[in-house]
């Protein structure tokens, strides 16, 4: 139906949002061009298939939950912490539930039930695919530190202390302790 594919249309302009949105909470840190809600978006779903699978569970659907995980930014914004105090958290299933309010019933429903269940984290993949939002996190933090960022150990600590499945705390424990070019030296 073309009404189907002009809302389908619309919803992939709105997502390019995500390609342009900054993670603004780097700035705090003084990060003068932090990355942008996609691009963490990209390796926090790559992160999740690989917790995923060393933990048992489904590498597709935890990538999928993750790549939901944050596309209501583009209605809110990336909020930083700092704004918790001032602000009550946004409901993402109520946020998800109006940007595909109009598209067809079997993506509207594939999206909404991907950010539920990542919201409910009942799932092993929502699990892998929280930690895989932290983990990422903490990677970038360890890649701004090497590059002269400093005041970023908050953004360790924090993302450390979330993490839920032993491979994520894991590869935390290895990340902190090597260089972001430490996959060069294979």
């Amino acid at each position: 139906m073309p009404d189907d594919a002009e809302a389908l249309a619309a919803f992939g302009y709105e997502l390019g949002l995500l390609k342009r949105i900054r993670r603004s909470g780097w700035w705090h840190a003084g990060v003068r061009d932090p990355e942008s809600v996609a691009e963490h978006t990209t390796r926090t779903a790559q992160l999740a298939a690989i917790i995923a699978a060393e933990e048992g569970g489904d590498p597709a659907r935890a990538a999928f939950l993750a790549l939901w995980h944050d596309t209501q930014e583009t209605r809110t914004g990336d909020l930083p912490h700092t704004a918790i105090t001032y602000l009550s958290k946004p409901d993402p299933r109520r946020i998800t539930a109006d940007q595909t309010d109009r598209l067809p019933e079997r993506s509207r429903d594939a999206i909404r039930g991907a950010v539920d269940e990542y919201e409910s984290r009942q799932s092993l993949e929502a699990v892998c695919a929280k930690d895989a939002d932290k983990l990422e996190m903490l990677l970038q933090a360890v890649e701004y530190r090497d590059v002269g960022v400093h005041r970023v150990d908050g953004w360790i600590d924090s993302a450390r202390n979330d993490l839920k499945t032993a491979t994520a705390r894991r590869v935390a424990e290895a990340a902190v302790t090597l260089s972001p070019l430490a996959w060069r030296d294979r």
